[in-house]
């Protein structure tokens, strides 16, 4: 027991006394990270909301009532990812988006960058279901933010039947720099990535694998 009190005290000795190093080896990795993610295609996102309203017969109370909306928003989340919809909002005579982005892909790739750019959560007890789109321009993102909840209050009662009301009442919202990929987040974990390398070759180097204690 006393030897590995001595050993992780050895440990934790070494890992301080090497801060300096730790540290710059994570500025490296992040300054790695941050322009790495430059590499890759930058996507806006524009977030909305719409609120399901549940046409249930007299007499139900409200707390049946926001369940089954949000019920409703659950298959709508899922159903936004499929080709029927896709198709439904590539038809609508108001969508303005980049069409030619999706059809130059086969349909195998389309239905897999639809459901990846398209996709939607329910907001648990409020009856509304917040949906996020992403596109490479603000423009283009808006257009198709527009495009997707104007066909859920046109359509949308096709998936889920006729006593449902959905209505929008949070119009898109564009995120102020690139959702994807994200900037932050990349040059934090490379932050985390590389201090964890410099501290595993501190505590491995002075175990004597790559030299002698």
């Amino acid at each position: 027991m006393g030897g590995k009190i001595k050993y992780i005290t050895y440990m934790v000795h070494n890992l301080l006394k090497h801060t300096r190093l730790i540290l710059i080896s994570g500025i490296i990795f992040a300054l790695l990270a941050f322009v790495i993610s430059f590499i890759f295609p930058k996507y806006y996102s524009a977030e909305s909301q719409v609120l399901i309203i549940s046409r249930s017969a007299s007499g139900v109370d409200p707390y049946t009532q926001s369940k089954a909306a949000e019920r409703v928003g659950e298959n709508l989340a899922q159903v936004m990812g499929t080709t029927d919809f896709y198709n439904k909002v590539s038809e609508a005579q108001s969508a303005n988006f980049n069409r030619e982005r999706w059809t130059t892909m086969n349909d195998r790739t389309r239905r897999k960058e639809w459901a990846r750019d398209v996709n939607a959560e329910v907001v648990y007890g409020t009856g509304l279901l917040r949906v996020t789109v992403f596109s490479n321009t603000p423009d283009d993102t808006i257009a198709l933010s527009e495009a997707v909840t104007d066909t859920l209050m046109t359509r949308g009662w096709e998936y889920v039947g006729g006593d449902v009301s959905i209505k929008t009442v949070n119009s898109p919202l564009l995120s102020q720099l690139p959702a994807r990929p994200n900037f932050i987040i990349n040059t934090i974990l490379g932050f985390a990535l590389g201090g964890l390398f410099a501290g595993w070759w501190v505590v491995t180097y002075k175990r004597g694998v790559f030299g002698r204690l």
